[in-house]
């Protein structure tokens, strides 16, 4: 893939990386914690952790960046990923593929649009990706295929989920128990509402340090291959349209904001992870508890802004040149 006139050489990398990371740790704003579940109202605020993952698979890392953390909603991207594979094209009739305008656990546009959500990075639409993932299989199949998938594309089996975070989401997710239930209204959820929503419950507490993340992102920015090893994960196709998803719809009502001022594929989850994609070049993972109104990690941003205005890796910049 071309570059950018303004990108650093690989050596500069880890010294931009180390310098976001000092910069964060000293940032007074951090945001606020994910308090309506449990476990992540614990997670210290003063957290933060960032790894970039080269297309050469030159890790770079500093702060936090080994501790796991709850990827809650970077889960559907990995979701999303499977239930292609599954059932191809044929998702589409069920999910949308619009920016939803509205917050990541918004009920309003399933009654105007028939229990149809806008698209699978919404909770809702997630709901149906759990409920199209269960088609012929039980909870523990589908919760044991996506542990497999995560494990795999990481090169790492210390991945876990974490139960305490998932009973806490069972215990407390009357609004995604209400989603679930009005599409069932509609017959947009197949199976029993209570086996979709355990498996989406498990789905979102899987834990995750940033360098795993950034590591089981790489398929992302590779045409849908695994960069170092070759194994192909996707189409080149269908890795651009998961991209593309993730451009538009990543970061729910803040989605437009996080294209204008970062300008990368990436998706964000309420445990204050984001995943971004550099088609061709890295893929990013950044980890800070705290968060904005939207549910987006504050620093999170700010750090990807950061890196893209010191490396030029937006893929709105003019590209000259080619990769060495």
């Amino acid at each position: 893939m071309e570059m950018s006139a303004m990108d650093p050489g690989r050596n500069d990398i880890g010294r931009i990386v180390a310098e976001i990371a000092e910069e964060m740790r000293g940032h007074a704003h951090r945001g606020k914690v994910a308090d309506y579940i449990p476990p992540l109202a614990c997670v210290p605020v003063e957290k933060f952790g960032l790894a970039v993952v080269m297309a050469d698979g030159t890790v770079h890392c500093a702060g936090d960046c080994d501790e796991p953390f709850s990827i809650q909603s970077i889960s559907k991207v990995f979701a999303l990923t499977l239930v292609l594979g599954a059932v191809g094209d044929q998702l589409w009739k069920r999910v949308g593929r619009e920016p939803s305008g509205s917050a990541f656990n918004s009920i309003v546009q399933l009654e105007t649009e028939h229990g149809i959500p806008r698209n699978p990075f919404i909770n809702a639409g997630a709901i149906v990706v759990c409920d199209v993932l269960l088609g012929g299989l039980q909870p523990r199949e589908a919760i044991g295929q996506m542990l497999r998938f995560v494990r795999e594309l990481a090169g790492d089996d210390t991945i876990a989920i974490d139960e305490t975070v998932a009973r806490a989401e069972q215990e407390t997710g009357f609004r995604n128990m209400a989603l679930a239930n009005y599409m069932r209204a509609f017959g947009n959820i197949h199976a029993p509402v209570d086996l979709v929503l355990g498996t989406y419950f498990h789905f979102c507490a899987l834990a995750m340090s940033c360098r795993q993340l950034a590591l089981a992102g790489r398929f992302l920015m590779a045409d849908g291959r695994n960069p170092v090893s070759g194994f192909s994960v996707v189409t080149p196709r269908r890795a651009r349209r998961i991209n593309a998803l993730m451009m538009s719809c990543g970061h729910y009502d803040n989605s437009g904001d996080f294209a204008y001022r970062i300008g990368l594929p990436g998706k964000s989850g309420v445990g204050g992870g984001i995943l971004a994609v550099v088609p061709g070049i890295a893929s990013i993972a950044v980890w800070s508890p705290g968060l904005n109104r939207s549910g987006n990690s504050h620093l999170g941003q700010l750090a990807l802004e950061r890196l893209v205005q010191k490396t030029g890796w937006s893929v709105f910049e003019p590209r000259v040149g080619s990769q060495a």
